[in-house]
């Protein structure tokens, strides 16, 4: 059983606001469409591949990974909900500010200690990224930015284990097949905090911590995405965004993260609301040999909502 004790409030309240805004931007949504130009499903897609794109998305998306390793009882299951809304500002034709924030919810997440793995449940790591956007006439798309990951989980053995800050670049194109590009971000560890020792193993999502030999090292971690993205007809696409990760001080074994993944994408429309969905499988070729995820499948839900302002 899943303890999530006091921490129930916390994440009841989360889910609460998420579910309200929803339904304010489907209001807003049909005010809208009453006054704008109906888009086809496969414009709409063809947009949305493009992460430099003027259109406001909430992404929701539900993980299910299954982990392995070399320690004992090492084939754990964890769930995670993650809510990342991106409402760009636009400064220019092409060129937008993006401030996006994303806050995970662990539904059940194994975590190791004395008496070997348990199920934990809670507020994540938030993390949110600035960056500056241009998408460019040679249909390249560029973007620059800072990257940040808090230590805001809601109980101990969730939270990591520094306040991560660095840089980002992410680079595309959009081609006459769809879209192909990279994020790459590297967080350095800032502040105080401990090393997870020799006996301890935390997966938290889209950032591995793992042992460094009981040596106690700053965090330094070369994180991104690669995505790409296959326009078929009706809405329809072939599509994978798997994150990898370099993990510099780890010890060997464990440094590096590097999924397979694919998938398939429909944009269609609840009522007056266009929202985007996907189901993608991740294969992990490379994963922490002592713990670490071997399969993903990821479901996400994004609704796309007119901007604000």
């Amino acid at each position: 059983m899943i303890q999530i004790g006091k921490n129930v409030i916390s994440m009841k309240t989360c889910i609460i606001l998420i579910i309200s805004l929803f339904a304010f931007m489907e209001l807003k949504a049909q005010d809208d469409t009453e006054q704008k130009t109906e888009q086809s499903s496969d414009d709409l897609a063809k947009q949305l591949a493009n992460p430099n794109a003027t259109l406001g998305v909430l992404f929701t998306q539900f993980d299910y990974s299954r982990y392995s390793g070399d320690v004992p009882d090492a084939g754990q299951n964890g769930v995670v909900f993650n809510f990342q809304p991106s409402l760009p500002i636009p400064l220019g034709t092409g060129v937008n500010l993006f401030v996006r924030p994303l806050i995970p919810v662990y539904l059940s997440q194994p975590v190791s200690g004395t008496d070997g793995f348990s199920s934990k449940a809670g507020l994540g790591n938030i993390s949110a990224d600035v960056a500056l956007g241009k998408t460019w006439p040679s249909k390249w798309m560029t973007m620059i930015g800072v990257f940040a990951g808090f230590r805001t989980a809601s109980i101990e053995e969730l939270k990591a284990k520094y306040t991560t800050l660095g840089p980002e670049v992410i680079i595309g194109k959009t081609t006459n097949f769809g879209f192909l590009g990279i994020m790459v971000n590297h967080g350095f560890g800032v502040g105080s905090g401990g090393d997870p020792g020799t006996e301890s193993f935390n997966i938290m999502q889209d950032a591995f911590v793992t042992s460094t030999a009981g040596v106690p090292r700053k965090s330094s971690v070369t994180a991104g995405q690669y995505f790409y993205i296959v326009g078929l007809k009706n809405g329809w696409q072939i599509a994978g965004t798997p994150t990898f990760a370099i993990n510099h001080n780890a010890e060997k074994g464990s440094k590096l993260t590097l999924p397979l993944g694919t998938g398939v994408v429909k944009v269609t429309k609840f009522g007056n609301l266009p929202v985007k969905l996907a189901l993608q499988y991740w294969y992990y070729a490379a994963s922490p040999e002592a713990f670490g995820p071997k399969h993903l499948v990821r479901l996400q839900i994004a609704p796309v909502i007119p901007l604000p302002w």
